[in-house]
């Protein structure tokens, strides 16, 4: 069985360039890409809270403290500011566009 393919450069400039144009989504736009934005900003509120909870809850339950349950209300409290700080911060980096960098 032989191969039929040409394998020079200029044929592999073409066929990536073929593979590209096929693989591109035709929804994929920058309305898309916003909408990923806003989930991770999402995502990544929740994640805090609830880990920052589970942190208070687990102090409450493990430590014999007898904080029950003031330790994970305060920490639900902190992870709720947090998260508000981290989507804050993060958008704010999203407004500024690719180009720029916003870390601080």
């Amino acid at each position: 069985m032989a191969d039929d393919r040409q394998n020079g450069p200029d044929d592999l400039a073409a066929r990536i360039a073929r593979a590209k144009a096929e693989h591109e989504a035709p929804g994929h736009s920058a309305a898309t890409a916003s909408e990923n934005k806003g989930w991770a900003i999402g995502i990544e509120f929740v994640g805090l809270v609830l880990v920052s909870t589970a942190i208070g809850w687990g102090i409450d339950n493990y430590t014999g403290l007898g904080s029950k349950p003031w330790a994970m209300i305060i920490m639900l409290v902190f992870g709720f500011a947090a998260g508000v700080y981290r989507a804050m911060q993060t958008s704010s980096q999203f407004d500024a566009g690719p180009t720029s960098d916003n870390r601080k």
